[in-house]
């Protein structure tokens, strides 16, 4: 069977003014239709009967052709290519052959422009062309070697209200960041650096923004020592003042101010007064 979107060996069938039909090596129970090598890709030793490797796409006129030329993606792969025009029905990608590649405006899952650069998949369509898709939770890899608590890096692929933002892990494993663990507004597009908080037992990765607790804490406890310094000792922020006010002036939420508090109160440094969080006072300080 001739498999389209793939590279693939054929055999030489018939020469012709505009090039070389091929077909399989050995034929299946099912006949089928004979691939055109058009005559620009024709080696010039390449003699009837004799094998070559090429890539099967569809031409401008939706005909099964073969090429010698490697294209950018094939089947069951994922790439980022570049947007080269734009119509009212979608996007048209530079994959390397002469045809461009349709990203059909369903198959996006955010807004795209000339020049811009996508993440995507290959699939066929109903009408049996090859097309580029955005929507790769289908066709990432579920058997990821990472291990818990790794740290990884990976491109947001999607966004969804009440999951989270789906990332391809290396730009070929599947994973989830879950709207709990998003600590900073996200983007499709956007390259992040996640730890995996859990394996799946079908292979997909669950990951945070996050770092562990205690580390969290101790970076946190950090940043409002240093936010202490810098105002001279001295913030008009307690367990009572307002979660949008902490994270203006500190850059955490309240959570984690607490627990910021929390240590900087066992370790000593600070002290707490009505209304204030300010560094402890030194023996002899007036």
């Amino acid at each position: 069977m001739i498999r389209l979107g793939e590279i693939q060996t054929l055999k030489t069938i018939n020469k012709t003014p505009q090039g070389i039909y091929l077909n399989e090596p050995e034929p299946g129970p099912e006949e089928v239709a004979d691939v055109l090598l058009p005559k620009k890709f024709v080696p010039e030793d390449l003699e009837e009967g004799q094998l070559i490797e090429v890539f099967v796409y569809r031409d401008s006129e939706d005909r099964m052709v073969a090429t010698t030329r490697t294209p950018l993606i094939k089947m069951g792969e994922i790439a980022w290519l570049k947007v080269v025009d734009m119509t009212t029905r979608g996007a048209f990608l530079d994959w390397g052959l002469e045809r461009d590649l349709f990203l059909p405006t369903k198959e996006s899952t955010a807004p795209v422009k000339k020049g811009q650069k996508c993440l995507v998949g290959l699939y066929v369509d109903r009408t049996g062309r090859l097309c580029a898709t955005m929507n790769l939770y289908r066709l990432l890899d579920h058997n990821a070697p990472y291990q818990l608590e790794e740290w990884v890096e990976g491109t947001i692929y999607d966004l969804k209200d009440g999951f989270g933002a789906f990332v391809a892990v290396d730009d070929r494993f599947s994973g989830l960041i879950r709207e709990r663990e998003i600590t900073t507004p996200l983007t499709i597009g956007t390259t992040v650096k996640a730890r995996v908080i859990e394996v799946r037992e079908d292979g997909k990765l669950t990951l945070s923004l996050r770092d562990k607790a205690h580390k969290m804490i101790d970076g946190d406890a950090t940043k409002l020592h240093e936010a202490l310094i810098k105002a001279g000792g001295t913030l008009m922020l307690d367990d009572h003042s307002d979660p949008n006010e902490i994270k203006a002036i500190l850059g955490m939420s309240k959570k984690a101010f607490k627990r910021a508090v929390g240590r900087l109160l066992r370790d000593g440094i600070i002290e707490k007064t009505e209304r204030h969080t300010q560094l402890k006072k030194t023996d002899g300080a007036e």
